[in-house]
C-alpha cells in the first residue's frame, strides 16, 4: 500500500492568514469607500474613464490575496523571519501610504478614475512628492505581502502583471487628468490627482 503524505498548513501559517483577512477586510472597506464617493463625483458631474481594465484590475487583485493563501499551503511555504518580518513592516507601511492617500483626495478617491470637471488637482499630502503616490503603495504591498510567508511566486506573478495593468491604469489617469489641460500642476508637483 502506497502512502501519500497529508498536505498540512506549517504552524505560522494561522497568524499569516489572519493578515490576508485582515487585508481582505480593508479591501471591501475601500470598495464601500469608493463606492460612497463614486455616487458623490457622479452627482457632482464626474466622468468616468477606463472602464475597460477595471475587472482586469479587480481580478488581478483578488488573485493576489488568494495567492497569499494558497502558495504558502499548498507549496510548505515557511515562515522565514528576516524576510516575513521586513514584509511584513513594508506591506504595513505600504497600508499606511494608501490610507493617506485615501485622507489626502478625500471624496475624490476612488478605485475608479473618477475626474470632476473644474476641480483644481490635488496638490497636498504624498501628492506634494509622488505622481501616484497610491501605486507605490499597490507596488509595495504586492511584492510584500506574499512574502511574509515565502509565497516568492505569488509576488512575481502579481508583480509582473500589475506592472503591464499599471502602464493602462497610470496611462487612463494621465490622460484623464490632462483633459482640459489638467494635469498642468504647480512647478514644485510632479502632477497629482484622482485616484491614484
Amino acid at each position: 500500500m502506497i502512502s501519500i503524505p497529508a498536505l498540512t498548513a506549517p504552524t505560522s501559517l494561522t497568524p499569516y492568514l489572519l493578515l490576508i483577512g485582515l487585508v481582505a477586510a480593508e479591501r471591501l472597506a475601500e470598495l464601500i469607500t469608493a463606492r460612497r464617493h463614486a455616487a458623490w463625483s457622479l452627482a457632482r458631474g464626474a466622468r468616468e474613464y477606463g472602464r475597460g481594465h477595471y475587472p482586469a484590475m479587480v481580478a488581478l487583485h483578488t488573485a493576489l490575496l488568494v495567492g497569499c493563501v494558497v502558495e504558502p499551503w499548498a507549496a510548505g511555504r515557511p515562515f522565514v523571519p528576516l524576510l516575513g518580518w521586513s514584509a511584513l513592516a513594508v506591506a504595513v507601511a505600504a497600508q499606511g501610504l494608501r490610507w493617506w492617500c485615501i485622507a489626502t483626495l478625500g471624496k475624490r478617491w476612488n478605485t475608479r478614475v473618477l475626474v470632476i470637471p473644474g476641480l483644481p488637482l490635488v496638490a497636498a499630502g504624498p501628492y506634494r512628492l509622488l505622481r501616484h503616490p497610491n501605486y507605490v503603495a499597490v507596488v509595495a504591498e504586492g511584492v510584500a505581502l506574499p512574502l511574509v510567508h515565502t509565497a516568492w511566486m505569488t509576488a512575481l506573478g502579481f508583480t509582473v502583471l500589475n506592472l503591464l495593468l499599471l502602464r493602462v491604469r497610470i496611462g487612463c489617469e494621465d490622460a484623464a487628468l490632462t483633459d482640459g489641460g489638467r494635469l498642468r500642476a504647480p512647478a514644485s508637483v510632479p502632477s497629482a490627482g484622482a485616484a491614484s
